[in-house]
């Protein structure tokens, strides 16, 4: 379906449909442009490999720090900083091996996985729809995961976790993209009546992400303002 739209004393003229946008300049001279966002294909590696680095090093930490106060209860992890940023209070609590066996274990497997899968597509690997499935599946239960440890940080723990919270930053975009991805290229084929939706979410993938981190941070501000808002009189 074309939609036209035209203003008065307005030399150029546009011409708008969900794929491309014929520009029609002064003389009729016509111009298509493509309003379809970039293709995730080249991104997608790079952010696989980022997030598999930066989950890695922040799961490879927390490991060392909760092995630390396995053998010695009074070990003091270098992100205990005050009350509310404090790792030894998150390792310490019941969440902190919610499988019965420490969080970070999950992380290193996890995370290795997507560093793998990252220098693969770098290196110019092709993966079948299933492996992409796979993957989208995973990010779900990361995803998941990093929410319910967030609630059991802020509203029974008490407490934050920098470590933590890197892997919250990583995995949240991970899954976004990858379900993006998974939209551009077939893999997940959405309903028609949430095709809109869909493109909404790829033209605005950005704003979205954005939206959803200040969410998380005003919800940590909110629960802990008691603490951070002492500098504002609070």
């Amino acid at each position: 379906m074309v939609k036209m739209s035209s203003k008065k004393r307005k030399a150029l003229k546009s011409i708008q449909t969900d794929e491309v946008e014929v520009i029609t300049k002064p003389g009729g001279l016509k111009i298509t442009k493509s309003t379809q966002p970039p293709s995730l294909e080249k991104f997608i590696p790079k952010l696989l490999i980022f997030s598999g680095i930066v989950g890695l090093i922040a799961a490879f930490v927390i490991s060392y720090d909760k092995d630390q106060l396995l053998q010695n209860a009074s070990f003091q992890p270098n992100c205990d900083i005050n009350p509310i940023i404090s790792c030894g209070s998150v390792m310490k609590s019941a969440q902190g091996t919610a499988f019965g066996f420490p969080n970070p274990w999950i992380g290193l497997a996890a995370f290795a996985v997507l560093l793998t899968i990252g220098v693969g597509l770098l290196a110019g690997a092709r993966y079948k729809r299933w492996f992409w499935i796979g993957l989208q599946v995973g990010t779900v239960f990361g995803l998941g995961f990093v929410h319910w440890l967030f609630f059991q940080s802020v509203y029974n723990i008490h407490a934050l976790c920098p470590y933590c919270m890197a892997v919250w930053t990583v995995v949240i975009p991970t899954f976004w993209y990858v379900l993006l991805y998974n939209l551009e290229q077939g893999h997940i084929v959405l309903p028609t009546r949430f095709e809109k939706a869909g493109q909404f979410a790829r033209r605005h993938h950005l704003d979205i992400l954005l939206f959803w981190y200040l969410i998380i941070i005003a919800l940590i501000l909110k629960q802990f303002w008691f603490f951070f808002g002492r500098p504002f009189g609070a």
